[in-house]
């Protein structure tokens, strides 16, 4: 395993969660350097099946959100697996799950529970909905959201029918803000010495991230206009064509666009269109789009950078993802890593792409099998051989 030089380096973590929120978030705290201990069940995160199989318990999704993470499979039903649990709260610095609040007493690990055993724990719990409304029991996941927070909505107008996004976008974006409230809390218990409990709705924090340039007219009590960024929402809001392939491009001054519309000598109509301004471009969005289509069409993919490139102009074509393998600034920076799992044999993964000056963090351990690293934790924790025996042959582990 790689040294260990993150800046959480020295921190526990209990991870409880399954499926993609929970996971996603307790990757990046790995990354960043902390000892991540995910207890599963005795037949393992559901993300053991989703995805590519590469082998027995480990698939694409899998590995992809469980790196730099030990697997411990414990039946937490029975005493002995309570005890377990309890003998790794004692030490972490903070637990995290996604099981319902109703359900957490049955088991133990409410927050008043776990806080008689650890004092000083953080204790993050991602819901479904905000425990303060009426949904508070109810079961959710990315496509509820997705459906619920108007995503669906925004991305359907013009279509036929509604259409999810093709990306687990709630989960993904609200695992990132689960980490960052962990650092938080971790970062005030150590100016006070106080830890605290932390609650991060699914539901309504999608509907945070989502709505964040859409609010629109909602934005003015009461309300004065429609909700929605008009720019991102017009129709024309779609890749450029070419003589061999589609790109995207984001001209933002007068200069760049009026640089694109002199390729075919069309300035003035341009101007015309209210390329001037930025909210005359924007409320024109769609004949301009309608009209710098006929001038990209004639051009090919590589005239188009070269264009781009010369005057300064975010582009990209579009990539399919095995496009992606082969793009030259993603190989230089060596995005993509292949390694050779133990059970999985040679894989590709994403590296993390924050880079830390004075804490370097690194992948130090590929996704576990399931409960791959039981009896390195319990031995840990100061069970014997035989103890751990014990517990293997009564079903109460899996190694």
């Amino acid at each position: 395993m790689k040294e260990n030089k993150g800046p959480l380096n020295g921190i526990t973590i209990i991870d409880l969660t399954t499926e993609v929120l929970g996971p996603v978030g307790t990757q990046i705290l790995g990354d960043f350097g902390a000892d991540v201990i995910k207890i599963e069940s005795l037949i393992g995160d559901p993300q053991r099946k989703n995805g590519f199989i590469m082998s027995e318990g480990i698939t694409s999704i899998y590995i992809s959100i469980n790196r730099n993470k030990k697997s411990i499979s414990v039946d937490l039903k029975t005493d002995d697996g309570k005890k377990i649990l309890e003998a790794l709260i004692f030490k972490a610095d903070v637990i995290v799950h996604n099981i319902r609040m109703k359900a957490t007493k049955r088991i133990g690990i409410d927050y008043e529970s776990v806080k008689k055993i650890n004092p000083k724990i953080i204790y993050c719990v991602a819901t479904g909905f905000d425990q303060d409304g009426p949904n508070k029991d109810q079961p959710a996941f990315d496509d509820i959201v997705q459906a619920g927070s108007g995503i669906v909505h925004l991305n359907s107008l013009g279509k036929e029918a509604p259409e999810f996004l093709p990306t687990v976008i709630g989960d993904k974006a609200v695992g990132l803000l689960l980490s960052n409230s962990v650092i938080a809390a971790l970062f005030h218990r150590e100016r006070t010495g106080i830890s605290q409990f932390i609650e991060i709705p699914l539901y309504e924090s999608t509907i945070a991230f989502a709505m964040m340039e859409h609010m629109g007219g909602m934005t003015a009590v009461p309300q004065s206009g429609e909700s929605g960024y008009t720019r991102i929402l017009h129709k024309g809001r779609k890749p450029y064509p070419t003589k061999n392939g589609y790109f995207g491009m984001l001209p933002y001054t007068l200069e760049q666009w009026s640089k694109l519309f002199e390729i075919d000598d069309k300035v003035q109509l341009g101007l015309d269109l209210g390329i001037a301004d930025r909210i005359t471009r924007n409320l024109n969005f769609s004949v301009i789009y309608s009209e710098m289509s006929k001038i990209t069409i004639k051009q090919t993919l590589d005239q188009m950078q070269e264009i781009c490139f010369r005057f300064d102009i975010p582009f990209s074509k579009v990539n399919s993802p095995e496009e992606l393998l082969v793009d030259e600034q993603l190989k230089e920076v060596k995005l993509f890593v292949e390694d050779v799992h133990p059970s999985a044999g040679r894989i590709r993964y994403i590296r993390p792409t924050v880079k830390f000056s004075e804490t370097p963090i690194s992948v130090r351990s590929l996704a576990s099998t399931l409960g791959g690293d039981t009896k390195q934790v319990l031995v840990d924790l100061g069970y014997t051989e035989e103890e751990i025996y014990y517990l293997l042959e009564r079903g109460i582990i899996k190694t």
